[in-house]
C-alpha cells in the first residue's frame, strides 16, 4: 500500500508510541496529584508543553492542551466572541476555512455576530487589499487558516498579523496542516491564538493544542476543576500530551529534510501527471502551497471512481477534506476558485508523508494515467467531447467544459 492521505492522519511514528507507553502502565498517576506518580505526569506535562511551544516559537506556559484542531479553533472563535462582544461582534475569515472554523461562524451569525468571509483569488490566496476594506470600527478578529487542507496553498499570515495587530485586532490562525510541515513562528508573525493537532504530524489521534499569546483572554468554554491554569478544565489525557510533545520534537528536529523531500517527490508527480494526462490541472498555487499537497482536477470523471480504482492499485488518497467525504455535494474550497461543479467533482487530493519516496512517486503517476484513461474510454461525455461517441449530450457548454 502507498498511503497518500496524510492531510486526513498519519500514522503514529513509532518514537511517539515509545515515548507513551509508560504512561498507560507503571506510570499512570493524575497530573493534578501530589504523589510519585503523579509528579511523573506532571513532568511528562511540562515536557510536552515546552516541546510544542520550540516548534512554533512560543513560551511553554503560553501552549493549552486540548482534544484537537476542533477544539482548538472553536475556542479560539467562540472564546474571543464572547469576551469581546461589549467591544463590537464583527469577525473576518475566508470562505476556505476548514469546518471547524466556517461552521463556528456559522453558529456565531445565529447569535448576532457579523462575519465577512473574504473571497480567495484563482491560486487560492486571499486578496490582501480585501482584508484591509472588510476591517471595521467594531471587528474584533481575524481568522485565516495557515494552509488550506485541500489545496495546500499557504497564506501570508505575516503580512495577515501585522495588519491585525495595527488594528488592535486579535488574529487567530488554523495552523493544523502548516504545524511541522513549514516554519511557524508566532511571534513574527504576531498570531494570538493558533489552533495545532497531534496526528497530522504523526502524533496520536484526540489530542491538540491552542497557542494563547500572554496577555490574551478567550472566554473559557470548559469548566470543572481548574486544569490547563484554569483556563481548559478536565484531567489531561497524559499518554496523548506526551506523544504529541514528542512529535513536535521529531518534527522540528526532521523539518527541513523532510520539506526538501516531500517537495522533490510532490514536483515530480505533478510534472509527470500533467505533462501525460490530457486536460489534467493543478489546484491552488504551484509555489505557494505544502510541501506534501497535491491536488489534481480531470475533466469528465468522477473522483470517487478515480480514488476507488486507485485504492484497488494500492494507492490511499481522496477526493478533499476527509471531514467532508461523506457529502455529495462539490467541494466549497474548490468551488471557491471559481470552478465548475462538474469539474469540482473530477478532484483528486495527494497529500505526502515522511514515509513516500521516489519509487512511489514512478507508480502513482503511472497508475492514475491508467485509471483516468480507463474511466474516460466509459464516459459518455469524455467520449463526445472528443468525437469518439455518436451518443447525444448536451453540449460542453452546459458542463462547464473549455473548448
Amino acid at each position: 500500500m502507498i498511503y497518500m492521505d496524510n492531510s486526513a492522519t498519519t500514522p503514529v511514528n513509532p518514537e511517539v508510541l515509545k515515548e507513551m507507553e509508560p504512561f498507560y502502565k507503571e506510570e499512570f498517576g493524575n497530573a493534578s496529584t501530589l504523589y510519585t506518580l503523579g509528579r511523573e505526569s506532571k513532568k511528562a506535562l511540562n515536557l510536552a508543553r515546552e516541546r510544542v511551544a520550540n516548534l512554533i516559537n512560543a513560551e511553554p506556559e503560553e501552549i493549552k492542551f486540548t482534544s484537537g484542531g476542533t477544539e482548538s479553533d472553536n475556542w479560539a472563535i467562540k472564546g474571543i466572541a464572547f469576551q469581546k462582544r461589549n467591544k463590537g461582534k464583527h469577525i473576518i475569515t475566508s470562505v476556505i476555512e476548514h469546518p471547524a472554523v466556517k461552521n463556528t461562524c456559522k453558529w456565531l451569525e445565529k447569535l448576532g455576530y457579523e462575519i465577512t468571509y473574504l473571497p480567495i483569488q484563482e491560486n487560492g490566496i486571499i486578496n490582501i487589499e480585501d482584508l484591509k476594506k472588510a476591517i471595521r470600527d467594531d471587528t474584533i478578529l481575524i481568522s485565516i487558516m495557515h494552509a488550506n487542507n485541500e489545496i495546500g496553498t499557504i497564506q501570508p499570515i505575516t503580512e495577515i498579523g501585522k495588519i491585525a495587530k495595527e488594528n488592535n485586532i486579535t488574529f487567530h490562525v488554523d495552523a493544523v496542516q502548516s504545524v511541522g510541515k513549514i516554519p511557524v513562528d508566532v511571534k513574527k508573525s504576531n498570531i494570538d491564538l493558533l489552533s495545532i493537532s497531534s496526528h497530522k504530524i504523526y502524533g496520536p489521534k484526540g489530542i491538540g493544542a491552542l497557542y494563547i499569546k500572554k496577555g490574551v483572554r478567550p472566554e473559557v468554554l470548559i469548566h470543572g476543576g481548574g486544569q490547563e491554569n484554569n483556563q481548559r478544565s478536565g484531567t489531561e489525557n497524559i499518554p496523548g500530551i506526551a506523544g504529541f510533545g514528542k512529535a513536535c520534537q521529531i518534527a522540528n528536529d526532521n523539518m527541513k529534510e523532510n520539506t526538501r523531500k516531500l517537495t522533490k517527490i510532490r514536483d515530480k508527480i505533478i510534472k509527470g501527471v500533467l505533462s501525460q494526462v490530457d486536460e489534467a490541472y493543478l489546484n491552488g498555487d504551484p509555489e505557494k502551497r505544502l510541501p506534501n499537497n497535491i491536488n489534481f482536477r480531470f475533466s469528465a470523471i468522477e473522483g470517487e471512481s478515480l480514488v476507488l480504482m486507485l485504492d484497488a492499485k494500492g494507492i490511499e488518497a481522496s477526493t478533499g477534506s476527509a471531514c467532508s467525504s461523506q457529502s455529495l455535494e462539490p467541494s466549497y474550497v474548490l468551488t471557491s476558485l471559481g470552478l465548475e461543479p462538474v469539474n469540482v467533482h473530477g478532484s483528486l487530493r495527494l497529500s505526502l508523508g515522511v514515509e513516500n519516496t521516489l519509487e512511489d512517486a514512478d507508480k502513482v503517476i503511472n497508475d492514475i494515467i491508467n485509471v483516468v484513461n480507463t474511466l474516460r474510454s466509459m464516459s459518455p461525455l469524455w467520449n463526445s467531447k472528443n468525437g469518439e461517441s455518436d451518443l447525444s449530450i448536451a453540449g460542453d457548454e452546459e458542463y462547464g467544459l473549455s473548448k
